[in-house]
């Protein structure tokens, strides 16, 4: 077996600030600065400038003319293109990934859900939410579509840390429940119909009308 090669310094980089963007720890506006960071993480220029170029890819910076790159900012239209966008992509991999499914992955699948509804904070969920959606779509074996994927995760999860923390608290997801009970009888398209839905609602909230009726609307509660 060939060693795995280390991991570039632009990526860890990347991954390093991408999660201090995404738990709202570098608030959105907030300028990346070239030396400070380079100096940080005691590199030159050149990892920091594809650290950056890596950000701007997943939507996480912007490179502005005279202002630099700075933390993006996102709003309710971002909101629901991050859940159309994962509702389509993540049902097409789990229809090539479902013939993959083992019953021993699926039992996986079932604890990192079980870890997520006794997590003790948000970020503990979000970890091993992500984790239960990983398990179940990575064994499509289309790297380009769970490259899309895990970028989508990301910005969903700067919406959690962003709107849901004060609010958060765990509990039993009846959807993961119904999907895998759906997979292990060999139901997928009943299985993707729940996931679709699932992954549909994500930064949805009740909308009181002036009638006293309710529907759920996007929105990012501050």
């Amino acid at each position: 077996m060939k060693p795995t090669p280390p991991e570039p310094l632009s990526t860890r980089i990347a991954g390093a600030l991408a999660q201090r963007i995404i738990s709202g720890a570098i608030p959105p506006g907030e300028r990346l600065r070239q030396d400070h960071v380079a100096a940080e993480f005691g590199a030159s220029h050149v990892p920091v400038r594809e650290a950056f170029r890596q950000l701007e890819a997943q939507g996480l910076v912007i490179s502005q003319p005279r202002r630099g790159v700075r933390v993006t900012s996102f709003d309710v239209a971002e909101l629901r293109e991050v859940a159309e966008m994962r509702a389509a992509l993540e049902v097409l991999a789990l229809r090539h990934a479902a013939p993959r499914l083992s019953p021993a992955l699926l039992d996986q699948a079932e604890a990192a859900s079980h870890a997520g509804e006794k997590a003790e904070n948000v970020t503990q969920w979000e970890a091993a939410n992500r984790a239960f959606h990983r398990m179940l779509l990575a064994p499509c074996d289309m790297p380009r579509l769970m490259a899309q994927i895990d970028d989508l995760h990301a910005a969903s999860a700067r919406f959690l840390f962003a709107s849901w923390r004060s609010e958060w608290e765990a509990r039993t997801d009846h959807d993961h429940r119904a999907i895998l009970a759906a997979l292990r009888r060999g139901h997928v398209e009943r299985a993707c119909e729940i996931l679709s839905r699932h992954v549909g609602w994500i930064g949805r909230r009740p909308n009181v009308k002036t009638n006293s009726e309710t529907s759920m609307a996007y929105r990012i509660i501050e």
